[in-house]
């Protein structure tokens, strides 16, 4: 037992720890925090702006539940494993079967991999502008800038996942800083353009509706934090044994409070700066809120402080989702390759990995596709059917998630889940 927490005790029969408060819940709150504000905040107020004052109302008051009764439902589908310990992949193989652990496995990469694909673009469109409008030098070639950019990451990628890890925990508070301090900066500049238009006349409701439906993918994106939600869970399982689902509940309600009120005061202090008009602008432009605040505002402090933090806090989230990405792939050639009774060597697979990962973030940087169009038809829709999807499913099917059966909680996150997996029928249809 850890002595130096004196707020906690342990019985020896069930590893049961009374509930207080220690220094590792802390950390969670921060790290859970840490893990969701990232790159995917800065596209988050184009969406949520372009369809005027009603839709990011609605996001406003959809934002902490959502955010919260999903990942709360994914940590609950961990805990429920007989075998404590146990991460997502094997839960799902205990509860499922090993060919649903496949589905998974490949699901997880697909959640990862498109992310890794959007900030690619970002990244290039970011640098871009910046060297074009900040620095007026004239960018190279499309296609020799974006290699020279993901050749710069996939070196940053060898020298070791432990350094990449210390890096990004060490740029995501001054990230999250910067950007507080920037939303607090444009107060002076916010007018009520917004406010002049709250029923579009190219649509009526109509365009409400579909700006709210296109809203909830990337609000999925932007909030999630899926991926160390096992590692969470686990790590509370050994500290707080039975007691774990209460008291990972409560480090996920203040880490989420912190997460949705900073967020959304960043993404209402944005839209309330511009216009709908200028939000679609950065839309089409295809570029991060920093990028479009930066070329729209004549002020040298956001004109060169907001493209520098757009590039570190992409570079950040590529770096972190080319790990889970490379690890999904990895998982996905190893399980393929047994099946047909071969073995893989551990040098041959990170060099396909990565020759994989580099041709094709390349490829798709300098194709240059929409990137709220990639997070609205790939990344929130896969995304929603692991975290809210997988769970409640699991409550319908599993004997020791049925005690969450009932609540009106569950309805509320299968339908947003729904909705959220529904943006692909948009995007096959357009």
């Amino acid at each position: 037992m850890d002595t130096t927490q004196n707020n906690t005790v342990n019985t020896s029969s069930t590893n049961t720890t009374k509930l207080g408060w220690s220094k590792s819940d802390t950390v969670w709150v921060l790290g859970l925090y840490g893990t969701a504000v990232g790159a995917g905040t800065l596209f988050l107020p184009i969406n949520a702006g372009v369809g005027g004052l009603i839709p990011l109302l609605v996001m406003a008051l959809l934002a902490l539940p959502m955010t919260f009764f999903a990942h709360r439902g994914m940590t609950r589908f961990v805990l429920s494993s007989s075998n404590p310990g146990a991460d997502i992949t094997e839960v799902v193989e205990e509860h499922f079967g090993v060919g649903m652990g496949k589905v998974i496995t490949l699901l997880y990469f697909f959640a990862i991999y498109p992310i890794l694909l959007v900030y690619s673009v970002a990244l290039t469109n970011t640098v871009e502008s910046f060297m074009e409008h900040q620095l007026g030098i004239q960018p190279p070639e499309r296609a020799i800038l974006a290699l020279l950019l993901i050749v710069a990451l996939m070196a940053i990628v060898r020298l070791g996942e432990q350094l990449i890890v210390k890096a990004m925990s060490v740029l995501v508070f001054p990230f999250v800083a910067v950007l507080l301090m920037l939303a607090l900066y444009l107060v002076p500049y916010w007018n009520g353009t917004i406010f002049n238009e709250i029923v579009p006349a190219d649509g009526g409701f109509s365009t409400i509706l579909m700006a709210v439906w296109l809203i909830l993918p990337v609000m999925v994106f932007s909030f999630n934090h899926s991926p160390v939600i096992s590692s969470f869970a686990v790590a509370k399982q050994k500290e707080y044994g039975a007691n774990a689902e209460k008291q990972c509940s409560r480090i996920l309600a203040r880490s989420h409070i912190m997460m949705v009120v900073t967020v959304m005061f960043f993404v209402f202090s944005c839209v309330l700066s511009l216009s709908p008009a200028n939000l679609a602008e950065a839309k089409a432009q295809n570029v991060s809120i920093l990028t479009y605040l930066a070329n729209h505002f004549n002020t040298p402090a956001i004109a060169y402080a907001a493209p520098i933090v757009a590039i570190i806090a992409i570079t950040k989230s590529f770096l972190g989702h080319y790990l889970g990405a490379s690890e999904g792939l990895n998982g996905i050639v190893i399980k393929m390759a047994r099946s047909r009774g071969k073995q893989v060597g551990p040098k041959a697979l990170n060099t396909f990995t990565a020759l994989f990962m580099l041709v094709t973030t390349w490829a798709v940087a300098t194709i240059n596709p929409s990137i709220l169009g990639m997070i609205e038809s790939l990344g929130g829709p896969v995304i929603a059917m692991l975290l809210f999807i997988m769970p409640m499913y699991a409550i319908k099917k599993v004997p020791s998630m049925r005690q969450y059966s009932g609540a009106l909680s569950n309805i509320f996150i299968v339908v947003i889940g729904l909705v959220s997996i529904s943006a692909i029928f948009y995007s096959l249809a357009q």
